[in-house]
């Protein structure tokens, strides 16, 4: 019983001490975390650092050089690939003409206009390998010969370029 009535006795004088303690920050403006990143600054204070020679690249496979040309040659083959692909993966989204116009397109994001893409072929490689805000990255579903027949179908077929 003595254990209880300490309990309570405790509790009434140190419930107004903490919520006191609680507002001394609202009352006195201290911030809670002053730091040096926190402040407005108009130039980096310092370089980054190089990466050493040795160093293992984290999430290498993730950032891989992109050539700045397709290497895959839009012959039949690949047209016919990238079609089936293209059919599978992108047109629930961006619809059976690339127009932006698939299932999704009724909900609050609007795929992108594939015929109206003024992206050269590495940067379409980059948006499907990579993904968008709206749009899952592919690198784990199609490789990279199936990424850039899709691309040869949307510029070959779908954009109608030669």
């Amino acid at each position: 019983m003595k254990g209880l009535r300490l309990l309570v006795i405790l509790t009434l004088l140190g419930a107004p001490a903490i919520v006191g303690l609680l507002f001394t920050y609202e009352i006195i403006k201290v911030d809670w975390i002053s730091m040096m990143e926190d402040q407005p600054s108009f130039r980096p204070m310092e370089d980054p650092l190089p990466i050493p020679a040795e160093s293992v690249p984290f999430m290498a496979d993730y950032v891989q050089y992109v050539p700045p040309v397709n290497p895959v040659p839009a012959d039949e083959v690949s047209l016919e690939r990238g079609k089936v692909l293209y059919d599978i993966h992108c047109a629930v989204c961006h619809g059976p003409q690339g127009k932006g116009d698939g299932y999704m397109a009724q909900f609050d994001m609007q795929p992108a206009d594939l015929t109206a893409s003024a992206l050269d072929d590495a940067g379409m490689f980059l948006f499907v390998t990579n993904g968008t805000p709206n749009m899952p990255p592919m690198r784990e579903s199609l490789t990279v010969r199936d990424r850039w027949d899709v691309i040869n179908y949307v510029r070959h077929v779908l954009q109608g370029q030669k």
